[in-house]
């Protein structure tokens, strides 16, 4: 019986969770969005480490893809025949993923931007209803900490999101050239823009390096 009553309970947790997820898709504004949270015991400060986190995921996943169009890019120099649509195709699959993965860094970042500016705003807001002057001073310290260590975090991310931009421009303009011209001669052109290409790739894996670390850092700070 008391078994009966647990599954029910998870159950009807799980159509809760369920609806709440419903309302804020039909609602669709920030502030359902969180009120859902609340309600699941989950405020702003849980959501901000959660959505960096995911951010930190979504940078590894596109750096990997990057890393893959970059070696496909670099067969271009080794092509001695063959057939050139499946590796037009190969290369074309490659962009496709680095695109999905750079919008879903793009979106991601921007929710931790959104997250984050509604937080600080809450957390000044609730200073200034403090009336112990003491606790008053070190919570404006641990918020101005907080931001100083948001700033580092959301420059690296800023920097990784412009830098995706040019890579993904030169990359489809490849794609459509070898679209357009599926001979050797084709991929002959291609080869003295690939050093170029190169370059970008491996500077936005860099950047993309350096934004996860500063992710690391800023979930870390926030566990302490």
């Amino acid at each position: 019986m008391k078994g009966h009553r647990a599954i029910m309970s998870q159950l009807f947790r799980a159509v809760s969770i369920c609806f709440l997820f419903l309302v804020l898709i039909v609602c669709g504004c920030q502030s359902t969005y969180y009120t859902v949270w609340e309600k699941l015991g989950k405020e702003k400060r849980h959501l901000l480490k959660s959505n960096v986190e995911k951010a930190r995921t979504e940078q590894e996943e596109a750096s990997e893809k990057f890393k893959d169009v970059l070696i496909r890019v670099k067969e271009i120099y080794g092509f001695k025949g063959g057939d050139l649509e499946k590796f037009y195709n190969n290369l074309k699959d490659d962009y496709d993923s680095c695109e999905n993965r750079a919008e879903n860094v793009t979106k991601r970042i921007a929710q931790v931007e959104q997250i984050a500016g509604d937080l600080f705003k809450e957390w000044q807001n609730e200073i200034n209803e403090m009336s112990n002057e003491k606790l008053k001073t070190r919570s404006r310290q641990s918020l101005r900490d907080t931001k100083k260590r948001y700033a580092k975090l959301r420059n690296a991310m800023i920097n990784t999101k412009s830098k995706m931009v040019p890579v993904l421009r030169h990359l489809k303009d490849y794609v459509l050239y070898l679209k357009h011209n599926l001979n050797a001669q084709a991929l002959g052109a291609l080869e003295g823009e690939v050093s170029e290409i190169e370059t970008e790739v491996e500077a936005l894996i860099r950047d993309m390096r350096k934004s996860i670390s500063e992710a690391d850092d800023f979930v870390k700070s926030l566990a302490e």
